[in-house]
Parts: structure tokens; sequence; C-alpha cells
């Protein structure tokens, strides 16, 4: 119940439903078409959506988060999930990849800059496209930091999380073997990528549900099974970059590179109990980027769809919107 109200008064905090004013199939190369659309105002503010993940797909909830008098939307799946094709596909599948089909959608819709919006995964993406290119990254928006470093990895995957949720980790990881205990990261992704689709829907499910059961804090870790080829997708590409340490060399760690996006204007939002990224990486960052607004949300998880975090973001984008010469768009 705790969980259903929660929900409603997250919803209550948003923009009414919208539909898109442009949908399109955008070759990105490489064997891969990633879905992209457009809504809200045609003229107005651009901002880029970057999903979760690696693996979530966007969704419609995602559209009202802004203005539609105001923002110009962009969201779009990203290689390998979503409506994008060839669907759970690692192939071509890079972080690199992903900031230069970001270009490209920047490039075909004619944006010379614009507002970088993103969650987890997605901030992760957020910061390392704004380090690429910082003169595109108009300002950013970041939801439950995630750095892409060992230790968030170890903490979720190694054990930390597990702590807190012993019976739901004891079912995350009793599913592997005792001598693969050391590494469930690898020890899942020999089973995900085993040629067995049903092995990988078995193995999917359960690496997906792990992070979903700890996404809210109103959950309780309650949650229900993820769809199968949606869990599919989303296991194999976030294990995937995870194996291949999101394919960031020692020079290309997102703290290391701060200074590129110093100026560039940012608003933090963070759950303070947040199980998936917990908020060290959040504090971290915006300790070392004086254009930075960390915003601790003193009861919130992970989660974009809880309370505080929605009011946050909703608040963010109306200010970012309200001044747009700040922006220098």
């Amino acid at each position: 119940m705790d969980k259903v109200l929660g929900q409603k008064r997250a919803v209550s905090h948003l923009y009414p439903s919208i539909d898109p004013f442009d949908q399109q199939m955008l070759d990105v190369g490489d064997g891969h078409v990633v879905y992209v659309e457009q809504c809200g105002r045609p003229d107005g503010i651009p901002v880029v959506v970057l999903h979760g993940g690696p693996g979530g797909g966007c969704s419609p909830t995602m559209r009202r988060y802004f203005d539609p008098n105001v923002y110009r939307v962009i969201l779009f799946d990203q290689r390998g999930c979503g409506r994008s094709r060839p669907h759970a596909s690692v192939e071509n599948n890079t972080t690199w990849h992903l900031v230069a089909d970001i270009e490209l959608i920047r490039e075909t819709l004619g944006i010379n800059s614009w507002i970088v919006f993103g969650g987890s995964w997605g901030a992760t993406l957020s910061l390392i496209y704004a380090q690429a290119h910082p003169t595109r990254a108009a300002a950013l928006a970041l939801r439950g930091v995630f750095l892409m470093t060992k230790p968030e990895i170890d903490w979720f995957y190694g054990g930390g999380a597990g702590r807190f949720w012993p019976e739901l980790w004891e079912k995350f990881s009793g599913l592997i073997p005792d001598d693969e205990q050391g590494d469930l990261v690898a020890a899942y992704h020999k089973r995900l990528f085993s040629g067995s689709h049903a092995q990988e829907v078995t193995y999917a499910r359960a690496w997906a549900n792990w992070e979903n059961a700890l996404a809210s804090i109103d959950s309780n870790g309650v949650t229900g099974d993820a769809p199968s080829e949606y869990a599919r997708a989303f296991a194999r590409l976030e294990n995937h970059y995870f194996v291949n340490d999101g394919f960031l060399s020692a020079e290309q760690q997102i703290l290391s590179n701060i200074d590129k996006i110093a100026h560039i204007p940012a608003v933090i939002v963070q759950g303070r109990f947040d199980m998936i990224c917990p908020p060290v990486s959040a504090y971290k960052l915006a300790k070392n980027w004086p254009s930075a607004d960390l915003r601790m949300i003193g009861r919130a998880g992970h989660a974009l769809s809880e309370q505080g975090i929605t009011s946050a973001l909703v608040a963010a984008m109306d200010a970012f919107g309200a001044k747009p010469e700040v922006l220098k768009l």
C-alpha cells in the first residue's frame, strides 16, 4: 500500500501525459537502428533523456518531467534495447558507440546544444557525453549517480547491498555454484551469453529482479517478475558493460575529467537511501564540480518514480526552463 501511495504522490508532480510529435528509427551504423522520439514544443528548449541500465529503454512517463510548453524533449532507446534493433545485441555496443549515437541524434535533429537529463547509468552516460562534447551540453540534470567504478559494482554484485537484503541476495547469488561465488558478474555473464535462450531468460530475470527489488525505498524488496524479453536485453547489456568496466580506460574515468565540464551548470538529485547507487558517488561528484548543486532527498532510494526524486527533478527542469539565457543554448 505504501508503495502504491508513493507512486500516486510522485505522479502528481508530473506534467500530463503527451504523445510524440515525431518518431523515427535512426540508422546509427554498425548494424544498429535506434528508436528516437520527440515530444513537447517543437521550437522549445531541447533536452535529451538518457535512460538507465544499460538496457533499460525509455518509457512514456519520462516525457512528463518537462513542461511541454517550454521543452522540446528527445528520448531514444539505446542500442540493443527497447524498440531499437537488433534486440539484446551487444555487438558494436559500447559507451563510445552510445556517445556517437547521441551526437548523431543531435546533428540529425539540427540541435546546436541541449540539456542532458539522465539517471543511474543514464547519469554515467550524461557525464561521459558532456566530457566528450562540452560545448553541446548546456546543463545536466542527474539522478542516482553511478560513476562506473569497481567499488560501485562490487557493492551491488559483491554482497554489500546483500547485507541489507540477505533473503534477496540469497536468491540472486544462490543460482551460482560455490566455486564461482567470487565473481558473480562473470558467473552470470557465462549464463546470460550461453546460447540457450531459456537459460539466458532464467538468469536474466534473476539479474533484473535483484535490481528492481532494491530500486524503491517503499517496495520492501517486493517486485514482480520482469518480462522475459525485457529482462534478457536489460541483463545482457548491463552485464556486458560491467564485465568490460564500462569501456573506460584509466584516463577516461569521470572524476579524472571533471575539469572538462566544470563550467556547466548541473543539478544532482540523489536518494539518501539508494541501495543500488549509494550516495557517496554523488557526493564525490558534487565536491569536485563547482557548478553542480547536490540535492540529497531524505526519504528516497534509487527509483526515478519516487515522490521526492520526482518532485526535485521537475523543480530543477522548471528552474532551467525559467532562465534559458543562463544555459547559453
